[in-house]
């Protein structure tokens, strides 16, 4: 069997983002039982000079559903839009993009094998090898990161999680 794109980026993407999807429900329960304002999760973050959550949210669209469309296109240019500035508007946008990640199919992920790919920012350009390159060395690697600082911030701000909440359902045996 050949390398499978689809096989490489897509179940991760969704098993972290159906993950992500109960962790914004147990925050928004625990926002309720501790009486944390919407906005205190919302803005929060690690660091000062960090995005905060609802950033770190936004980009998991950005660099899976977002990815693949600019892959669609044989360029991508970061979401400037702002993200959404409530838990219901964050949890929308994720439900959305696994809603659109699960419309895809295998073939048409597998077709974009050794597609052009470029990355544009204002004056900065970088061409990628390939779209699969594009996908699994830039798109992945952000989209995880964005997810684990979500996460952290949770932590961070007082939920009981924990890694099994952030992994969520995996690809076991039967």
């Amino acid at each position: 069997m050949g390398f499978s794109l689809y096989e490489a980026v897509i179940p991760t993407y969704q098993q972290i983002l159906y993950a992500t999807e109960k962790l914004l429900d147990k925050a928004e329960q625990w926002r309720s039982e501790t009486q944390t304002s919407e906005w205190d999760v919302i803005d929060a973050r690690i660091a000062p000079d960090m995005l905060p959550f609802g950033y770190q949210i936004k980009s998991l669209a950005v660099h899976s559903i977002g990815a693949i469309e600019g892959v669609r296109r044989g360029q991508f240019a970061p979401d400037m839009t702002p993200w959404p500035e409530t838990m219901d508007g964050l949890k929308a946008r994720v439900s959305q993009t696994a809603q659109a990640l699960d419309e895809l199919t295998p073939e048409e992920v597998n077709g974009f094998l050794g597609q052009e790919m470029c990355f544009l920012f204002k004056d900065h350009r970088m061409e990628f090898k390939s779209a699969e390159a594009f996908l699994m060395s830039f798109s992945l690697p952000n989209f995880m990161f964005h997810a684990t600082t979500a996460y952290d911030i949770l932590r961070m701000k007082g939920l009981n999680i924990g890694k099994r909440d952030f992994l969520g359902k995996m690809a076991l045996k039967g």
